[in-house]
């Protein structure tokens, strides 16, 4: 497709054989074997390990977001993915006491040792933080510690203008599994690329257990493994940012493919008439000013995606797109404020009209 667009007051809700990439309790509806009331132990009707294995789903709240996972694969393969994702939420959290995160952000500049696992996704953070020019920057933790959207608190001006100051990727240094931040008041966050790590992290778990078949879905992180339980391409939904917790504005069929989307409408809150959103600016230290309502991207790592997703959100609806046109790693789909959807060159998105 080529720079398709569809204005959203045409567009429709997807029909039941998708799966959002968002996080909703009917996500597995497009899976072809019907699931329990457990959760899991569905029979796959084809397929060559359908003989050998039943659908496994697991469902967790971790990083501040609903995880659902489902996968033809032993019952055992599940637990251990569930052991690996509480692994994970231990040492990237930013909130929990003793995790690497948090430890790097108490010790005020002084080195901290830190898991083979935090080093990589600091070290992959660094790489797009570079390739962005600071638009991606996980050391924004000085703001973003400063803001609650759960509550909808919005942090003093002067607050937010100091703490800016204390973002900058550069004062970031990662040596083997030593971590050292050189600016004693800059604090980490990994919101923007956790979730795309882990995903592939688990992926690979799957793979080298010869799963062939599976779906992840972290809150706006999907990722499609091999082929659907029915034995055809997965079908994936990308939300409407400006319907229902349920709309979806387009559709792409995929393999072995991860589409992350990130939006305005994720974790939001309005005061005096203001909405502010999640995806902070680290320039400013205030929600991105933007002509994006949301930014999907497909690609093969959903590391890649989660990164590149805030980035194109922060760059705006043009750059976006000259980045996605030329970038043969990457497709994907904006929805602009003006409430209309475009899909990059070549893509192979759907847009759901009347």
């Amino acid at each position: 497709m080529e720079n398709g667009t569809i204005s959203r007051r045409r567009f429709l809700m997807l029909a039941a054989g998708s799966v959002c990439a968002m996080a909703m309790p009917a996500w597995l509806a497009g899976c072809s074997a019907a699931q329990n009331d457990e959760g899991g132990g569905a029979t796959a009707d084809d397929g060559a390990d359908s003989a050998a294995y039943e659908v496994q789903s697991l469902t967790l709240f971790l990083f501040d977001t609903v995880i659902q996972i489902s996968a033809l694969c032993a019952p055992e393969l599940m637990d251990r993915i569930s052991e690996r994702c509480r692994f994970f939420e231990d040492r990237f959290s930013r909130t929990k006491e003793g995790s690497d995160i948090w430890n790097i952000n108490q010790a005020h500049g002084a080195p901290v040792e830190v898991s083979e696992e935090t080093a990589r996704c600091i070290e992959a953070s660094l790489a797009y933080s570079e390739a962005s020019g600071g638009l991606f920057d996980i050391s924004i933790g000085a703001v973003s510690s400063l803001w609650d959207f759960v509550e909808g608190i919005k942090p003093d001006d002067d607050a937010i203008k100091e703490a800016v100051k204390h973002v900058d990727y550069r004062t970031i240094s990662v040596d083997g599994t030593t971590v050292t931040l050189t600016d004693p008041d800059a604090m980490l966050d990994l919101g923007g690329i956790a979730k795309g790590f882990i995903t592939d992290d688990l992926v690979s778990m799957l793979r080298e257990a010869g799963c062939k078949s599976a779906m992840l879905s972290l809150g706006g992180n999907v990722y499609v493994l091999g082929e659907s339980f029915r034995g055809d391409d997965w079908n994936v939904g990308v939300q409407d940012p400006n319907g229902a917790a349920n709309d979806v504005i387009a559709s792409i069929p995929a393999r072995n493919k991860s589409l992350v989307t990130s939006g305005l409408y994720e974790r939001s809150f309005t005061v005096e008439d203001v909405l502010y959103h999640h995806i902070l600016d680290p320039r400013t230290g205030y929600p991105a000013k933007t002509d994006l309502a949301s930014a999907s991207i497909v690609s093969d790592s959903s590391t890649d995606g989660d990164a590149y997703s805030t980035t194109l959100f922060l760059m705006g609806h043009d750059k976006a797109m000259d980045l996605l046109n030329s970038d043969e790693r990457f497709s994907g789909l904006l929805v602009d404020m003006n409430d209309t959807a475009t899909a990059s060159n070549g893509s192979r998105f759907t847009l759901l009209s009347e």
